[in-house]
Parts: C-alpha cells; structure tokens; sequence
C-alpha cells in the first residue's frame, strides 16, 4: 500500500504535468509574434517567438536585447534559444493574447482536476 503523501506527490506531479500542457499548447499559438522574455539573470530578451516545446524551453529569431551597453556580447546574435527552467517572465503583445479562450481553458483544466 503507498502511504498517502505519496499518492498527494504523485497527483500533484499529474496536475502539475497538465498545467504545462495548458501553457505550452497556449505559447504554441504565439509562433510568430514578438515576445519579451526576462531572464532569471535580469537578462530581458526581445525576439519573435520561433517554437516553444514541452519543456517549455523558448527558441526566439530576431532576437536584440533590452541593454545593449550592458551586455554587449549579446549584441551579436540573430537567434537564442532558452531553457524554460532559466525564464522568470514572458511578456506577450496584448493584441496577439485571446483572453476569454484561455480563460476557457484553465476552467476545463479545473473542472477536470
């Protein structure tokens, strides 16, 4: 029998799984638009969104930093690709967010949880 704090970390394993399911299916609707991601190293990096996988990991094209004088040796790259587990925020275009659609679909995720 498994004892009952294992069943809550193995059902929160599940939750947390669909809840990735939910932001990954929603960036793959911005492939394409211009995202702003800031780094856990206050590194803020502005490119248009090429992909986004399951692991939430971001690959941007055009890619230009906030602060070019602050970091200079990112000045010289087109292309990034960023591990999900190093992002701290995306900031997305307001146009570009369909809001009642994902409002829709973190009540389903709810209603199934």
């Amino acid at each position: 029998m498994v004892p009952t704090y294992c069943k809550f970390v193995i059902f929160n394993k599940i939750v947390r799984l669909t809840s990735k399911m939910l932001f990954y299916s929603f960036f793959k609707t911005l492939v394409g638009h211009e995202i702003i991601v800031e780094l856990k190293n206050d590194i803020c990096v502005t490119g248009r969104l090429h992909s986004v996988d399951q692991f939430l990991n971001i690959k941007l094209i055009e890619v230009c930093v906030s602060d070019p004088e602050k970091y200079p040796y990112m000045n010289y790259i087109s292309e990034s690709f960023i591990r999900g587990s190093v992002v701290r925020y995306v900031q997305l275009p307001v146009n570009s967010v369909d809001s009642q659609l994902l409002q829709d679909a973190a009540r389903k995720e709810i209603t199934i949880r």
